[in-house]
């Protein structure tokens, strides 16, 4: 079984096409830059094989639709393509960000999906309309079953008194503010490849799970379910994170609004594009962080400092919200791959059970790893995290429950 799996954002298609039947990538590729004076389409066939070949094009690239007629006929190609017509495609996966609390599961797209979507663009502006986007030309040239993935299915299982803002609850029920939480299919498979990591069933495992990228947040496990994120409403809240200020005193908004004469909106870019490591450092590359710091630069030594204290303070607070965990989980671009973030974040919690090796932690080994010490009360891992994979997972998953 072939799946098509696709990130469609407002200038973007993101893909990968799976044989699920070994769980393998014949091709992966992005279209960028749509609807901007010149697009380009990056397309790798066998990506990580010893066949990988790369195909690079460059062309104005009006809209989504002339997007996908793309990133199709390289699929399809008679020479290079992996598949020799669109037939062989069995379904399409799309990732869609923002579910709010009409989607618990991921589902076979039908008109009422659609519309469901567009009547969450408020929750989503920045996401959803370029999800549409995607599913309405998938729809029309790739005749397949199409469904929908959702970051925010995983966190569905979160009870009210994570999920509720102490806010007028009149906000609730007429525009639906709460936590949200997003990053889910990461926090999903990383979450069903550690318990298969330490020999238990999914519903047994308790988990600290710690997506870190340039976007990251972090997830209490209860049980194979998550039960608290640092996420909320949208991606901004939460931890430290690239260009975006996580936690903040909401009363700093009007503060900034008033004193420089700034809109909701220029202080929504600020807090969302111009803050964080950005913001503190004017890096927002974790390489080039580590870089100034190794330089003597005083404010990315900060910024280093803030994001460890942050981490800290959640892996804490998710502790004392599970009571027992079976380990903490290291996932994604900085998470898999910068023991700097990972010792910062684990710094001192020795007391509550929670102990890196520094040998493993420094090691190049790559792949699912323990990187704990001999005795540590809690498991310390690393789990690459695969999104695509657990995509097209679901999907196979909602074929077969038809």
């Amino acid at each position: 079984m072939n799946i098509l799996v696709i990130n469609s954002g407002s200038s973007s298609i993101k893909y990968q096409l799976l044989d699920m039947r070994t769980e393998t990538v014949l091709c992966s590729g992005a279209v960028e830059r749509i609807g901007e004076g010149m697009g380009s389409v990056t397309h790798k066939i066998f990506p990580g094989t010893d066949q990988e070949d790369k195909i690079s094009i460059t062309q104005p690239i009006s809209d989504h639709e002339v997007g996908m007629h793309l990133l199709l006929d390289l699929i399809t190609d008679a020479e290079r393509g992996v598949v020799k017509s669109l037939d062989e495609i069995d379904a399409v996966g799309h990732r869609i960000v923002q579910g709010g609390d009409l989607f618990d599961r991921s589902c076979l797209v039908d008109d009422s999906v659609v519309d469901a979507l567009t009547k969450l663009i408020p929750l989503g502006p920045v996401h959803n309309p370029g999800h549409l986007a995607g599913i309405r030309v998938s729809r029309q040239l790739i005749h397949v079953p199409q469904v929908t993935v959702f970051d925010t299915v995983f966190h569905q299982t979160m009870p009210p008194r994570a999920y509720m803002y102490a806010l007028p609850y009149e906000l609730y029920e007429e525009l639906k503010v709460r936590r949200y939480g997003f990053h889910g299919t990461s926090h999903a498979y990383v979450t069903k490849e550690a318990a298969r990591f330490l020999g238990k069933d999914v519903d047994e495992v308790n988990l600290i799970t710690v997506h870190l990228g340039n976007g990251s947040s972090m997830c209490a496990v209860q049980n194979g379910k998550s039960v608290d994120t640092s996420m909320g409403l949208t991606p901004l809240e939460g931890l430290i994170m690239g260009t975006r200020c996580g936690d903040t005193d909401l009363a700093i908004y009007p503060l900034i609004g008033a004193a420089k004469g700034m809109s909701i909106e220029e202080i929504n870019d600020l807090t969302n594009k111009q803050s964080g490591f950005k913001g503190i450092c004017g890096k927002n590359d974790m390489r080039d962080i580590h870089q100034a710091v190794a330089e003597g630069d005083a404010r990315a030594r900060l910024a280093l400092d803030m994001f460890g204290y942050r981490n800290r303070k959640y892996i804490g607070s998710y502790l004392a919200v599970l009571g027992r965990v079976d380990a903490v989980v290291f996932t994604a671009g900085i998470g898999e791959n910068d023991p700097v973030a990972r010792e910062l974040s684990c710094r001192g919690l020795e007391h509550i059970g929670i102990k890196l090796d520094s040998d493993r932690n420094l090691s190049p080994e790559r792949g699912a790893r323990d990187i704990g010490a001999v005795g540590s009360q809690v498991r310390v891992l690393v789990i690459p995290t695969n999104e695509e994979l657990e995509i097209a997972r679901q999907t196979v998953e909602v074929l077969r429950a038809r």
